[in-house]
């Protein structure tokens, strides 16, 4: 999880650039504000650079992860939602959704998320060691094995541990 939210953030730093200087001097300081770890200011910021830029996608989806944080779950899948909706083609969105769908124990989704996000991205070898997960989760054995060896493939430690302890 760590991995991803540094992962999306860096991703996000980058994105950010086309929107209104304000709203991204607010996004910039809201990164330094999580990354010092004060979690509620950084997330007072996104919400700032939102309010000056309702399209900011990438503030929504940080402001997403920190909410998960703060165990603010239903917060976070409406930002992520929101993220989704403004940028359909960010594979990172999915597979933050479908972490957040994995945490509600709803495997389905989270199997529906980390497809689309592999669609969007095919070397996302965090979304292939979820949907191994979740596929060992809803009894599909033989897919959750072979996500992840593709998760390893593409340099995942964690499926390393997981198809060890669930392809036996």
């Amino acid at each position: 999880m760590k991995k991803l939210v540094l992962l999306v953030l860096l991703l996000s730093s980058l994105a950010g650039w086309s929107q209104s200087p304000i709203a991204y001097d607010l996004f910039d300081k809201a990164i330094k504000k999580a990354e010092g770890g004060n979690t509620k200011g950084a997330i007072d910021d996104y919400s700032k650079a939102i309010r000056i830029d309702p399209l900011f996608a990438s503030a929504y989806l940080n402001r997403a992860l920190l909410k998960q944080k703060l165990g603010d779950i239903k917060g976070a899948l409406n930002d992520v939602n929101t993220t989704i909706k403004i940028e359909p083609k960010r594979s990172d969105a999915y597979t933050t959704r479908a972490d957040l769908n994995y945490k509600a124990k709803d495997y389905k989704s989270t199997i529906e998320d980390c497809t689309m996000s592999i669609s969007l991205n095919e070397k996302d070898y965090i979304a292939y060691n979820l949907r191994g997960l979740s596929n060992f989760h809803a009894q599909n054995k033989k897919n959750a094995c072979a996500d992840f060896t593709k998760a390893i493939q593409l340099g995942s430690q964690s499926a390393v541990k997981n198809k060890k302890m669930f392809c036996k």
